[in-house]
């Protein structure tokens, strides 16, 4: 657990100098104080966007896999596992800070046309299929716990397994290999559709834990999860189908997966309404529950989701309401998960935070500076603002609307980033001392 916990807040840290460094990176003249590498705009954007949305959330998988399953101490396969994704790091990190390869800003897997940026995505995928091969082996032979918390895993395990047959599926579809923009976007849009169930999944997952953290116990009905987890895998094996049976280059094949996106809905429907069931009279009639930092990452985490999911329904994929619907839905994911490492991870390992109002605090900043950036970027998006681009590229922004709108984006951002820096130094600092309390 705690190697898992050390990877994730990594790869967090990572992303936040990557985003330190794309700031930096448009302030005129910098180059003379800073030798930048070739389009390091594009080459930030790419690792800060891979660390923090793909590397961060397979890590907390991980994670989760070794709370709902714990391997032996030293365990071969888990070690493997830690020091393919560790060595995965590396190879994702060196085309990002040099000239190695040209930078694609494509869909879902953002990438570096570089062979050492494929081998580090491969080493990533397959170091993570060890520990979700083993979690579903131990399901099927019966080794598995029998909770809602272990079949949302379990239904994440087939959805990533899934989702690896489709990037194979399209791999050989392209061969022989010519990266590029097209290239990538083609490799990484099945795939990376499906990887949107899993994150799903680790969301869901992630509120059963908290759930029964805050109410002391297993609170939640086993159908209504029974359900959310066949729709999830269900709608894994309908992408995978979509991969199988069109061609990669045809546009039936992008409009079939844009379809597809309206089945992630359903599953964190189903979940909130039976947490939410289970929560209200509990927290109503018992202030410790209220008072719990897994109940308060909950909420927030449930807050900021539906904040992103309902913008999500005025989205076009040219303006900046797009990312404003995606960084809404992630920071709903990120505060559960957020919620895990403090409340829940930490404690197994030995290293729970101190008691105060520093957890919560970090809670609160992040939600609220996520929801007040995610509002500010759609605002913009709503005057033309364009996406995948920084504000000076943007003739369009004379609007005063869509001026008023990335500055409100960037006070949200802010706000969310000291609320992510106190995460980050909070589980660092928890991980990096030996007393049992920090």
């Amino acid at each position: 657990m705690r190697a898992w916990m050390g990877l994730g807040v990594l790869a967090l840290a990572l992303a936040g100098v990557m985003a330190v460094l794309l700031a930096l990176s448009r302030i005129p003249e910098s180059e003379i104080l800073f030798p930048w590498p070739v389009a390091f705009f594009e080459r930030g954007l790419v690792a800060h966007v891979v660390f923090s949305f793909v590397v961060w959330f397979l890590a907390a998988f991980g994670l989760l896999l070794a709370l709902a399953l714990p391997s032996a101490p030293r365990a071969p396969l888990d070690r493997i596992a830690l020091g393919g994704v560790a060595i995965a790091f590396v190879f994702l990190l060196i085309p990002s800070v040099s000239d190695r390869g040209e930078p694609t800003l494509n869909n879902y897997i953002p990438a570096i046309t570089d062979p050492l940026y494929y081998a580090g995505l491969a080493l990533l995928a397959g170091a993570l299929a060890l520990p979700v091969g083993r979690f579903l082996a131990a399901g099927a032979g019966g080794r598995a716990p029998d909770s809602p918390f272990a079949l949302m895993l379990a239904a994440g395990g087939a959805v990533y397994l899934l989702a690896l047959a489709a990037f194979a599926r399209s791999a050989v579809a392209l061969w022989p290999f010519a990266p590029s923009y097209d290239f990538n976007e083609a490799l990484f849009w099945g795939g990376g559709h499906i990887l949107q169930f899993l994150n799903v999944a680790i969301l869901i997952a992630a509120w059963i834990a908290l759930a029964e953290k805050s109410l002391g116990g297993a609170v939640v009905p086993r159908p209504v999860f029974r359900l959310a987890a066949l729709v999830l895998v269900l709608g894994a094996l309908a992408g995978l189908a979509i991969d199988l049976v069109l061609d990669v280059h045809a546009p039936a094949r992008r409009e079939a997966f844009a379809l597809l996106q309206y089945a992630l809905a359903p599953a964190p429907l189903l979940a909130a309404g039976a947490l939410t069931r289970s929560l209200i009279p509990a927290a109503r009639a018992r202030p410790e529950v209220r008072r719990s930092p897994a109940f308060l990452a909950l909420v927030l985490s449930g807050a900021v989701f539906a904040v992103g999911g309902f913008l999500g329904l005025f989205v076009d994929g040219t303006d900046t309401r797009t990312p404003a619907h995606y960084h809404g839905v992630i920071g709903g994911i990120n505060l559960a998960l957020m919620g895990v490492f403090l409340g829940l991870a930490l404690p197994q390992a030995g290293r729970a935070p101190r008691p105060g109002r520093l957890v919560a605090l970090q809670l609160w900043l992040y939600g609220a500076g996520q929801t007040i950036a995610s509002l500010g970027l759609f605002w913009a998006g709503g005057y033309g603002a364009p996406r995948k681009a920084p504000a000076s590229a943007a003739p369009g922004l004379v609007e005063l609307g869509a001026q008023l709108g990335l500055y409100l984006n960037g006070f949200g951002a802010l706000i969310a980033v000291m609320g992510g820096i106190l995460f980050i130094v909070t589980v660092a600092g928890a991980l990096l001392r030996r007393e049992r309390n920090v």
